[in-house]
């Protein structure tokens, strides 16, 4: 009898560890979810992102790139992107560009995508200085801002980091640190989404 009982007893004991093992994999999925973007609030976080209240897609765009070829945010779906406006005469645009370049260098291959705007108006400015900094992201000229007015850009530098859905993820307006910690943290939450 008693041996029964401690055979009943390891039977309930195997079955409660089998239904804890497939409720943890049922909800893994949406476990990693909740990880990405919670992920992705103390990136914003501690870089000073603004955050949307509600999810809102960004608007679509087609820009020529120095060198000719077109780039439309809609051909990027699928690929998490900053966006970000400067200008060669911004001193905090300037001081950012290397940092962003190292960001860019970094998670390019597995797909994040950085497009730099400029809204110089004389565009001869532009191509030395991106020799001078070594800068090989794409970048566009938009000296009639364009662009810059339809996404709302008041102020140089400003950033607007868009997901693989084409929706605003956060926004930056002034200079931030583009090669610290959290910024690496943003764009793998961003990139594993």
């Amino acid at each position: 009898m008693r041996r029964t009982l401690i055979l009943a007893g390891m039977a309930a004991a195997g079955a409660a560890l089998v239904v804890v093992a497939l409720l943890a994999a049922l909800t893994e999925g949406p476990r990693a979810s909740v990880a990405h973007a919670t992920g992705i609030d103390e990136a914003a976080r501690e870089l000073d992102l603004i955050r949307p209240a509600r999810p809102k897609q960004a608007s679509d765009f087609s820009v020529s790139l120095l060198g000719g070829k077109t780039l439309e945010l809609k051909g990027q779906r699928g690929k998490p992107m900053l966006i970000n406006f400067w200008a060669t005469w911004c001193a905090p645009c300037r001081d950012e560009m290397p940092a962003m370049e190292r960001l860019y260098l970094k998670h390019r291959e597995r797909g994040f995508m950085l497009l730099a705007v400029s809204v110089d108006t004389d565009a001869a400015l532009v191509k030395p200085f991106l020799e001078k900094y070594h800068l090989t992201f794409p970048v566009a000229l938009d000296a009639k801002m364009d662009l810059a007015n339809t996404y709302g850009v008041r102020a140089l530098p400003a950033s607007f980091l868009i997901d693989r859905n084409g929706y605003l993820t956060a926004l930056a307006l002034g200079p931030r640190a583009w090669d610290n910690r959290a910024a690496h943290a943003l764009i793998e939450a961003m990139l594993a989404q």
